[in-house]
């Protein structure tokens, strides 16, 4: 036994040492124990290990809003859901506000006259911003705010929008399947929000079925209902039969909600969790539909196992041993392997389902066909893209190094663009000879967004670009730090006169989020691209690209 000299002594970590906020009470907890939006959430459902108390007193908050101020923008990524405890909201489409009213970033092409001014706009000194007021309006707060839609009232007569009261949940769905906000909620009155971060979210459904299938019944009338009649296995469907397959659908998860903290940590300790969603030789007892993230799809051969391809939102798998096995009236046998890679969200279909209402109006179908788009890679090729999960990228940076002569042409291109900041690093990770830079990737699964607490940080609507609204940023570093690829970079800025600018509270440098912007304010699109002068640089979705 070793000296007490020799060892340190720390209480093993709990699932609760860092709650939500630090500002719920006690008395807060009492209070929501008794208010309406947990009404249909009894505590006597509850382990003593998780008593609902400690839920609402570690895993949730309380907000304010004022009228007309955003909660939640369109197509932001969240990890909570919201309950009403005070106060009316109003939701609007996708598609009733704009990016300005969201305070996303607006941009417009550059004319020939403005590119050609880019070349005597460059600055001696790093990171200069021209910002009209003063450094309290940058963006730089403890209290993150979005923007206000002052004439709420009105939008919502002119757009007939939709009304949340008292009592009534949103955005559990969002936050559980790490997917997009598909409308913008806004506060009509004076409100008090309980936020619920994820894991308090996932406890709730667990120990309360009577919630969860209150939340999953609102979910399958309105969104799912309209994904799968979206989807080509079930678009063809009449109504009575699509009712059908939506109401027994079943919701499932698998791998890490915080898959880019275990990413990283494999970078040192050379293992990666893979959950298992269905394994070669089992019985298939429904087709599995992803509805976000990503999953690896194997056969085994010896003792060892060989990717074959990813599957990604929208696609399926097991389609076809089911639809075989249904027409020769066997048991359907998984011929694959499905392993979920870093957080998972995914339907499942029951088979029962699929022979009463889908197969009879239905072709073969062959799985690994199922995506609109499959990688054309060699295998060893695959087996990197989808260890190094560059298979999220949807504009990823790729370098021929046979090409290169590393004369950094499109390192001197970025940076006269940005007015004298190159936004990558021309450095990542290789295989055989190509690189994968760091660069945005502007990934499919971005998890740069999810905790942005302005909103700062998008997808625009057009195109998908991932961009950064410079003024919404409050240099809190969360997409930095969410980053799995570490493709983005806090720098501390300058005013034009080439001074640093500091908070005046604390006198520390304000900090700004930058990366890539696909020059999407550049007619010719990105300028790395457009000034390599031996065509060895590209910006490519892997799932269209042949690597060998």
């Amino acid at each position: 036994m070793p000296e007490h000299s020799d060892i340190a002594l720390m209480s093993r970590p709990k699932r609760w040492d860092t709650p939500f906020s630090s500002e719920m009470s006690d008395q807060d907890v009492e209070e929501l124990l008794q208010d309406p939006v947990l009404a249909d959430i009894p505590p006597d459902k509850f382990p003593s290990s998780t008593p609902l108390a400690g839920i609402l007193k570690n895993d949730t908050r309380l907000r304010k809003f004022v009228p007309g101020e955003i909660i939640v923008g369109a197509g932001d990524y969240g990890n909570s859901a919201f309950g009403i405890v005070r106060g009316r909201l109003r939701e609007f489409s996708a598609k009733q506000l704009s990016d300005e009213k969201l305070g996303r970033l607006v941009t417009h092409k550059r004319n020939i006259f403005e590119t050609i001014a880019q070349l005597w706009q460059q600055r001696r000194v790093p990171e200069v911003r021209n910002f009209d007021k003063n450094t309290r309006d940058m963006g730089q707060s403890t209290e993150a705010k979005r923007g206000l839609i002052k004439d709420s009232r009105k939008l919502s007569e002119e757009f007939h929008a939709g009304v949340y009261e008292e009592g009534s949940w949103f955005g559990e769905f969002a936050a559980l399947g790490r997917m997009p906000h598909p409308t913008t909620v806004v506060a009509e009155t004076e409100c008090t929000l309980l936020e619920i971060r994820w894991q308090g979210l996932r406890e709730i459904r667990s120990f309360c079925e009577k919630w969860r299938d209150q939340r999953d019944a609102q979910y399958r009338s309105k969104a799912l209902k309209a994904l799968l009649h979206r989807h080509p296995l079930f678009r063809s469907l009449d109504e009575n039969a699509l009712n059908n397959v939506v109401g027994q659908t079943l919701f499932e998860t698998y791998g890490s909600y915080d898959w880019h903290g275990s990413y990283k940590d494999r970078e040192t300790s050379g293992s990666a969790d893979e959950p298992v969603i269905g394994e070669q030789g089992g019985y298939a007892d429904g087709l599995i539909v992803i509805r976000a993230g990503f999953a690896r799809l194997t056969n085994q051969i010896g003792h060892g196992e060989r990717t074959l391809t990813y599957l990604g939102p929208g696609q399926y798998y097991g389609y076809e041993e089911l639809y075989e096995a249904w027409k020769t009236n066997s048991e359907p046998t998984l011929r694959n392997s499905l392993r979920g890679l870093g957080y998972v969200d995914v339907l499942r279909v029951p088979t029962k389902v699929l022979e009463t209402w889908v197969f009879p109006t239905q072709p073969p179908r062959r799985t690994p066909a199922s995506a609109d788009r499959q990688p054309l890679t060699a295998n060893t090729a695959m087996e990197w893209l989808v260890d190094e999960r560059l298979i999220n990228g949807n504009k990823a940076m790729l370098i021929d190094l046979d090409r290169c002569v590393r004369c950094d042409d499109c390192v001197r291109a970025c940076s006269s663009t940005h007015g004298g900041n190159p936004r990558f690093v021309r450095n990542g990770k290789t295989f055989d000879h190509w690189m994968v830079t760091n660069a945005c990737m502007h990934c499919t699964d971005p998890v740069c967004l999810i905790g942005c607490p302005t909103g700062a940080i998008h997808r625009s609507e057009s195109g998908g670009t991932v961009l950064i609204n410079d003024k919404t940023c409050i240099g809190c570093s969360t997409c930095a730090n969410s980053c799995p690829y570490d493709n983005i970079v806090m720098v501390a800025i300058n005013d034009k006169r080439g001074r640093p600018i500091l908070d005046p509270n604390d006198q520390k440098p304000i900090l700004k989020a930058t990366k890539c912007d696909l020059c999407t304010e550049q007619i010719a699109g990105p300028a790395c691209v457009r000034a390599c002068p031996y065509d060895a640089l590209q910006r490519v979705d892997f799932r269209d690209l042949s690597l060998g």
